[in-house]
C-alpha cells in the first residue's frame, strides 16, 4: 500500500513590521485548499529572521516559533509585505541577517511576494530579468531601486513561473488563489473562493484600482448585464445587446463598466470563457470542439488559441493535469498511477 503524498509546504516569512492581514492571507486560502477525499493540499507554516516575538503596524505583536532553518524545508516560501524593511527598502540592499535567513532557500523553490514583500525578492535579485509588480504607490520607487526588474506597475500580479508577485492587500487573495488554480485547477480554487467569501478569479493582468473612484450609489450598475452574459457565454454577443441590458448607451455602459470591473466588456467576456472552458476540462469528458462550444470559442482552433495565451498549455494538456486530480479515491485506497464582443 502506497503512503500517502506529503502536502505541499509554504513557509511564510514573517519580517519585523509585518501587516497581519496580508501574513493571514497565505494560512487562509492555501489552508482551505482540500483533495476529493478531504486531505489538506498544502501545509502552511511560519518562520521568522529568529524564533520569538515579531512586531506588526498594528498594536500587537505575534509569537513565531520557526526560525529561518524552516525556509529550508519548504516548496514554495511567501513573503508578504513589511513597513519595517530598512535598507531593503531604502537603498535595495539585504541586511546580513536577512541575506542569511534567505539563503536556506533551496534552488528551485517557488517563491510568492505579496504587496511590498517583492522588495525583499528584489534586493536578493530573484526579480533581476523578471516581470514583477507590487502596491502601485510604491511602483515608482521600486523601479528607481531595481532597474533591473521589469515592473508593472498596473497589474494585481505577476507569474514568471517559480517566480510570483502581487500588488497590494486584497491583491495577495487573488495571487494565492491563482497559484492554487495553477497547482490543481480550477474546481479547487472556486471552491476555496467559495468558503472564503471572495471572487474565485481576478485575472493577474487587470488593472489595480488606481484613484478609479467609486461610482455613486444611485447610478445604475453592469451587474445585469454580466449575470445576462453569463447566462449566454456559448452564443454570440454583442456590446449593443449588453448596454440594452441595463437601458444605457453602449459609449456610457463601456465606461460604466471599466469602471466598475477595471477591463473592457470584451477583455471580461474572454477572461469568463476561458473559466468556463477550464470548469469543462476539468469535470467533463465532452470533446474539444464541444467544449469550444460550450464557453463560446466557436471551434477548437479558437479555444486552443485562447486557453495556450491564457494557461500557457493546450486545452488536452490542461485536461491531462487537472482531470485526475479531480478524480476521488477508490474506497479501497489512493488510485496508482472564438468568441467575441462584436
Amino acid at each position: 500500500m502506497e503512503s500517502e503524498p506529503h502536502p505541499h509546504r509554504v513557509v511564510v516569512l514573517a519580517l519585523a513590521g509585518l501587516l497581519p492581514f496580508e501574513l493571514g492571507i497565505p494560512h487562509r486560502i492555501f489552508g482551505r485548499a482540500k483533495d476529493p477525499a478531504g486531505r489538506p493540499l498544502y501545509e502552511i507554516l511560519t518562520c521568522a529572521l529568529a524564533p520569538g516575538s515579531v512586531r506588526t503596524d498594528a498594536d500587537f505583536a505575534i509569537q513565531v516559533e520557526h526560525g529561518p532553518q524552516l525556509l529550508a524545508t519548504a516548496d514554495t516560501v511567501v513573503v508578504p509585505a513589511s513597513y519595517e524593511l530598512g535598507p531593503v527598502h531604502e537603498h535595495g540592499r539585504l541586511t546580513d541577517e536577512l541575506a542569511a535567513a534567505l539563503a536556506h532557500i533551496r534552488p528551485g523553490t517557488r517563491l510568492v511576494s505579496i504587496c511590498t514583500g517583492g522588495y525583499v525578492l528584489a534586493a536578493a535579485g530573484y526579480l533581476d530579468g523578471r516581470p514583477a509588480t507590487t502596491h502601485w504607490a510604491s511602483a515608482e520607487h521600486f523601479q528607481r531601486l531595481f532597474p533591473a526588474v521589469r515592473v508593472d506597475p498596473g497589474v494585481l500580479y505577476t507569474d514568471d513561473g517559480d517566480v510570483l508577485t502581487s500588488a497590494g492587500v486584497a491583491a495577495g487573495i487573488d495571487l494565492c488563489l491563482h497559484v492554487v488554480r495553477r497547482d490543481h485547477g480550477a474546481a479547487v480554487a472556486n471552491e476555496v473562493a467559495r468558503r472564503t467569501v471572495v471572487p474565485p478569479h481576478r485575472d493577474g493582468g487587470q488593472a489595480q484600482f488606481i484613484q478609479r473612484p467609486v461610482p455613486e450609489p444611485q447610478l445604475a450598475t453592469t451587474t445585469a448585464a454580466r449575470a445576462w452574459v453569463l447566462d449566454r457565454l456559448h452564443e454570440p454577443l454583442r456590446l449593443s445587446d449588453m448596454a440594452r441590458q441595463e437601458a444605457m448607451s453602449v459609449r456610457t455602459f463601456t465606461r460604466r463598466f471599466r469602471e466598475e470591473s477595471g477591463v473592457s466588456p470584451g477583455q471580461w467576456i474572454l477572461g469568463q470563457r476561458v473559466e468556463r472552458a477550464r470548469r469543462l476540462l476539468e469535470q467533463t469528458d465532452l470533446s474539444i470542439e464541444r467544449v469550444a462550444q460550450e464557453s463560446g470559442f466557436g471551434t477548437a482552433q479558437s479555444l486552443r488559441k485562447h486557453v495556450q495565451a491564457a494557461l500557457g498549455v493546450s486545452p488536452t494538456a490542461y485536461r491531462r493535469t487537472f482531470k485526475a486530480a479531480a478524480t476521488p479515491p477508490s474506497p479501497d485506497g489512493p488510485s496508482v498511477g472564438g468568441g467575441s464582443v462584436h
